[in-house]
């Protein structure tokens, strides 16, 4: 085994401790976020969660506002909070946020014209689903026993056969 003389073996050392040194200063520091102010009533505050996790997050789309970390959640949750301090109570403040934002911010919308697709959708297909399987089995159940043979085979594709 070959070893290097002292002063490579220094210099290297020297130059791996720079290149740490180096790749430490320019990681990105970590910062501590500010923590959510919270209502100086609990009670209130559960009311706030409650009525947060009835709404969507329009940022993410797939999470409640009670749930999200977006920024937009923090404020409109930030928003209920200040509308309970100011008396409002729970349907007045679905209310405001529906205004603001429309339909789209409630998980369970409302039953309107725009919305029946979006209540009775997944049962029409599936009504429509189970019946397209009934006419289907009903349809093959009628067909004569060799209509489900299997295939033969196909000749081999070689030219000089003859």
């Amino acid at each position: 085994m070959r070893f290097l003389p002292a002063w490579r073996s220094a210099w290297l050392s020297l130059s791996l401790v720079l290149c740490l040194a180096l790749s430490g200063l320019m990681a990105d520091p970590a910062h501590a976020g500010e923590a959510a102010p919270l209502a100086a009533n609990p009670e209130q505050e559960a009311r706030m969660m409650a009525i947060a996790s009835e709404l969507r997050c329009l940022v993410c789309q797939n999470q409640t506002i009670a749930d999200s970390h977006a920024g937009l959640a923090i404020d409109l949750r930030q928003q209920i909070r200040e509308q309970l301090q100011q008396g409002k109570n729970e349907q007045q403040i679905r209310d405001y946020m529906t205004a603001r934002y429309g339909n789209f911010i409630l998980y369970r919308p409302p039953v309107e014209n725009n919305t029946l697709l979006l209540w009775f959708g997944p049962g029409l297909l599936a009504v429509g689903g189970l019946g397209f399987l009934w006419w289907n089995l009903r349809r093959r159940a009628r067909m004569a026993p060799d209509a489900f043979d299997p295939d033969t085979p196909d000749a081999p594709d070689t030219p000089d056969q003859a």
